[in-house]
């Protein structure tokens, strides 16, 4: 069984957000709080990680994850933002509860990219666990939602997530409530913004 900690939502504890990282750094899968729901959590470069994350949710080798950055700046090393209005967007969005459809950069590993278009999902999450993740790691993380194979909506309790899942987990992060909703998606890839998904962010803008 994994570990499972308390980190406070509003101002999380530096030791054990760098106990979080550690675990990130040594290979482990990691259950945390985002600004939209739970989500696993695992290191970018780590295939055996991405895989387990895989098991866990029964994905395909299709499914899409997502890569979590700190800020724009770090975004755009892995994403190529295509023009000003494209980056007038994100930075109105960032951060919040959306996913960036982005064609990828060389810095992203062949294997989370989209087989034909080259692209990647990409957010910047509005949390300050998720946040202060990032900045201990100092480079971005590879993410999914925390969905129970078979159900559509994400898991909200992570006391619930440790019962049934903490066997295949390296740690839990009990971050409190935030949300059942998952992100707006966004294809920001091709010539115009395209809604592949609303959730909980306002899609207005894109539209």
């Amino acid at each position: 069984m994994g570990q499972f900690v308390e980190i406070h939502p509003d101002n999380p504890q530096k030791r054990l957000i760098a106990q979080a990282v550690d675990v990130l750094k040594k290979g482990g899968v990691i259950a945390y709080p985002t600004d939209s729901a739970y989500a696993l959590g695992c290191h970018i470069g780590d295939k055996n990680a991405l895989d387990r994350i895989r098991a866990i949710r029964k994905l395909d080798e299709r499914h899409n994850f997502t890569l979590m950055c700190r800020d724009l700046s770090e975004l755009s090393t892995y994403a190529v933002v295509i023009d000003n209005t494209t980056f007038r967007l994100l930075k109105a969005h960032t951060p919040g509860p959306y996913t960036f459809i982005l064609k990828a950069t060389p810095e992203v590993p062949r294997r989370l990219m989209h087989a034909k278009r080259k692209t990647i999902g990409m957010r910047v999450p509005n949390n300050p666990i998720a946040l202060a993740l990032l900045e201990e790691l100092n480079e971005p993380f590879m993410s999914v939602t925390m969905i129970r194979p078979g159900e559509e909506l994400p898991m909200t309790d992570p006391v619930d997530i440790q019962d049934e899942f903490g066997h295949a987990l390296d740690l839990v992060i009990d971050g409190g409530g935030c949300g059942l909703e998952a992100t707006s998606v966004v294809d920001l890839a091709g010539d115009a913004p395209q809604v592949l998904r609303v959730g909980k962010g306002d899609v207005r803008a894109f539209e």
